[in-house]
């Protein structure tokens, strides 16, 4: 019956060719690698640049700032001399200090918020809620003379107003993060604590804080690159070089008539190394806190 039908007709269409599916997952698969090939190197060229002009002489940067330090481009001495003239002791002493400090007590201070703005449903804790949502898109810049003209009439222009200053500023995404995680925690659990005598400070001590470790984890990080990298506010702020960061001391590399670029280099590599290795260490909690933070 085929063959009379297409006899009458006239139109014999030929089988269509089946292309093979592993060839063309293999193909997809080349594709993604070569991308993700190209993606790696634009990422990592910065850190590259960084850390082979870290051992050049000024004179070599400036002839070559891509190739590898070699020959009399070659200098041994960038990480000794970059390490004495940022005075790199106390100055890790002061970005250490400030950025652990901070970071705890945003971890404390957002983690107990978070937990009455959702244990508490109210009005009032939606709006609250809200507001710190809300403070999240002011841009630093617009309130960043005010608030160190009144941080400075009350006597905080120091590194103690820095740190409450960072309280205010790193609250607000904390909060947020905490506040999604916290959803996932039973009540009973909160209940069965009350019913065994713990008072308000115990059942989130004990029984609330340490199950927020995973999401505590993602805020510590966050705010640790953000503390330990941040220039603009501890430049308003600091007004004593003995109370100087890192990212502040390397301010005195570049001057009005020359810079050291080859000794920034070496101090930024400094810089970045103890940042890097708390990344490092922490980085398998970062995405599972974002996640569990913002779905449940």
């Amino acid at each position: 019956m085929e063959t009379k039908r297409i006899a009458k007709t006239g139109n014999v269409f030929p089988p269509k060719e089946i292309k093979p599916v592993k060839s063309s997952k293999k193909k997809n698969q080349l594709k993604l690698s070569i991308f993700s090939i190209v993606i790696a190197i634009l990422f990592l060229s910065p850190f590259y640049i960084v850390l082979t002009n870290s051992f050049k002489t000024q004179k070599g940067i400036f002839t070559n700032v891509i190739n590898l330090p070699f020959g009399e481009h070659f200098s041994s001495t960038n990480y000794v001399e970059a390490f004495h003239e940022l005075n790199f002791i106390r100055a890790f002493t002061n970005s250490l200090l400030i950025t652990v400090t901070s970071t705890i007590i945003i971890i404390v201070f957002a983690s107990m918020a978070a937990w009455m703005l959702v244990r508490t449903k109210t009005k009032l804790s939606i709006f609250f809620f809200f507001l710190f949502a809300a403070a999240m898109l002011v841009p630093f810049q617009s309130v960043m003379l005010p608030l160190v003209f009144i941080m400075g009439k009350l006597g905080f222009l120091n590194p103690y107003g820095l740190i409450f200053m960072y309280l205010g500023f790193g609250s607000s995404l904390a909060i947020i993060l905490y506040h999604g995680f916290i959803k996932s925690i039973p009540v009973e659990l909160e209940e069965a604590a009350t019913i065994d005598g713990c008072n308000k400070f115990q059942v989130f001590w004990y029984i609330i804080f340490p199950l927020l470790k995973p999401i505590t984890v993602t805020v510590s990080i966050l705010n640790a690159m953000w503390i330990w990298n941040d220039f603009l506010l501890p430049q308003l702020v600091i007004n004593k070089p003995q109370w100087h960061t890192i990212p502040l001391r390397m301010f005195y590399f570049f001057g009005q008539y020359s810079k050291k670029w080859h000794l920034a280099l070496a101090g930024l590599v400094l810089g970045m190394i103890p940042i890097i290795l708390f990344y490092f260490f922490a980085q398998k909690h970062i995405i599972k806190g974002v996640t569990d933070g913002s779905i449940k």
